[in-house]
């Protein structure tokens, strides 16, 4: 049996959307700028894609530019409202547990003269709505929080997070990560007073190499990519017309029966808690509690380092990940679980399972076998 457990890190193309990324590759190939009747064509599969986005989350289509993935969605919403407003003001707010593209173009931020507030989180890598307000000041112009955290499934306040930094200082920008959350929980930008949000392709079944950026009508942002002035000049580049055209599809699949998927999803996570709970030596790092994320849980064996149990579960064909899959392959320790208070010995035997709707009950036993078996073996080895 195969078990790909590693959803987190990438998910596999669902058939609709390599059915469409072939077509157009093959028949629709046309350049969307072109005036012809080829380039019509492909321009109307990015309007497809715009109605197919803003319908999931009840957004206007003007409100989304297309990106090449969630990094540069980051990059850009951090770095172009930053531009766009430090006239009114220089300080930024995050937190310590976030994604390595938000945390890195913060330092970046901090080279170019911005001041970055961390904020710290509890056990369970949640950050406090109090803190959120007592960071937030007159020259505060951003606040980036993600909405699921993409090691331990900590799933952020968000909407209480929106409040109270609106009743601080009304003129603040919160920018959401929802890289993990999209078709994990219902999210509606305009009704959750969130004002710019990332989303990539490859985490909901559709390809690499495409995102999106919501930015709110209205705000103001600085382009990160300059050229021809396509996207309204906010983002140059010829669009990849079949990766946004699968891409709106792959937001219209994923966004249905949403509650149902979670309740699949919850089922499988808690009888993967359930399982490894009962094995000697395995601890849970994640909420166990359906606070948490669905289809996210972070296990620790301390004594076996997490490469180790990573690949002896590769050569049962197990797929997970070793911390964050973007940057897994840079041995680093992971400043989601440093933040978490997770002492050394767990800090180097944390693995992350992921799952998505296509797993099935049978690979979660084989999960959870597969486990049994291999945690005394590794632990009586790794203690010679």
């Amino acid at each position: 049996m195969e078990a790909y457990v590693d959803n987190s890190a990438t998910t596999r193309v669902s058939t609709p959307c390599i059915e469409l990324i072939n077509k157009i590759m093959r028949e629709d190939y046309g350049n969307p700028s072109s005036l012809q009747m080829k380039g019509v064509e492909a321009e109307e599969y990015i309007l497809t894609a715009r109605k197919q986005i803003a319908k999931s989350l009840s957004i206007e289509e003007k409100e989304i530019i297309f990106t090449s993935c969630g990094t540069e969605s980051d990059n850009m919403a951090l770095i172009g409202i930053a531009n766009a407003y430090k006239r009114d003001g220089m300080h930024i707010v995050t937190t310590k547990v976030e994604h390595a593209a938000i945390i890195s173009t913060c330092k970046y931020l901090e080279d170019q003269g911005f001041e970055v507030t961390y904020l710290d989180v509890d056990k369970y890598g949640r950050v406090s709505v109090e803190d959120v307000k007592n960071a937030v000041r007159p020259d505060t112009i951003l606040v980036s929080i993600m909405y699921v955290n993409n090691e331990v499934g900590a799933v952020m306040p968000i909407k209480e997070i929106a409040k109270v930094i609106k009743s601080v200082n009304p003129k603040t920008l919160l920018h959401v990560d929802a890289i993990q959350a999209f078709s994990k929980i219902d999210i509606r930008p305009h009704r959750d007073g969130i004002d710019l949000m990332s989303v990539s392709g490859h985490k909901i079944n559709g390809p690499k190499g495409v995102g999106f950026l919501y930015v709110k009508d209205k705000t103001k942002i600085k382009p990160i990519i300059h050229g021809g002035g396509h996207q309204n000049g906010l983002r140059s580049g010829t669009e990849n017309v079949p990766g946004v055209a699968a891409l709106g599809l792959a937001c219209e699949l994923a966004t249905k029966n949403i509650e149902g998927k979670r309740e699949y999803l919850f089922g499988l996570r808690d009888r993967l808690i359930e399982g490894l709970s009962a094995i000697d030596g395995v601890i849970i790092n994640s909420d166990v509690s359906h606070d948490n994320a669905p289809h996210i849980l972070s296990v620790s064996v301390p004594g076996v380092r997490a490469e180790v149990l990573l690949h002896s579960l590769e050569d049962k064909k197990i797929y997970v990940s070793a911390g964050s899959a973007c940057s897994s392959n840079k041995p680093a320790v992971s400043a989601t679980l440093k933040a978490m208070g997770l002492d050394k010995t767990r800090l180097e035997s944390t693995v992350r399972i992921s799952l998505s709707e296509e797993n099935t009950k049978e690979e979660i036993e084989y999960v959870i076998d597969s486990f049994k078996e291999l945690v005394p073996v590794l632990l009586k080895y790794q203690r010679r």
